[in-house]
């Protein structure tokens, strides 16, 4: 089961995308999940803001954004202001488990019910997409839709 979540967000349409993930996960297994559950739906990045994990700083990343030409940046340690609108996706994505959990609410899968976090997030990603932000004056949903 994968007890951690690589939180990605849009900073134009504030679109949220999260990949389950281990702690333990290489930084190719973790470039792997970047590729096919991202950049192949979305599109290249201009520009990548990414804390200092040492799965982000290897020679592969390195290698990857010179090849497809994207900048990379790196959020400054002891300062996750940086990189502010993923922090602030985290601690509402934090919140949002948080008040699932306290309720008890359960979710029907295929093989029963569970309250287990990781199963929920398909739900929060779509509650989270079809909030009003008053940034973009809409829903990330609805965003770029016309």
């Amino acid at each position: 089961m994968r007890r951690n979540l690589t939180v990605i967000v849009d900073r134009y349409s504030k679109t949220p995308t999260f990949l389950p993930c281990h702690k333990d996960d290489t930084d190719r297994y973790t470039a792997f999940l970047l590729w096919s559950r991202v950049i192949s739906h979305t599109g290249l990045f201009k520009n990548i803001i990414r804390d200092r994990d040492p799965k982000f700083t290897s020679a592969l990343w390195t290698n990857i954004h010179r090849f497809f030409g994207t900048k990379l940046s790196f959020s400054t340690a002891y300062h996750p202001q940086t990189d502010g609108l993923a922090e602030r996706m985290v601690e509402t994505l934090e919140d949002m488990i948080r008040r699932f959990c306290a309720y008890g609410l359960e979710f029907k899968y295929s093989d029963g019910f569970t309250h287990d976090w990781c199963t929920l997030i398909p739900a929060l990603k779509l509650s989270y997409k079809t909030s009003f932000h008053s940034s973009i004056g809409q829903t990330p949903a609805l965003f770029g839709k016309g």
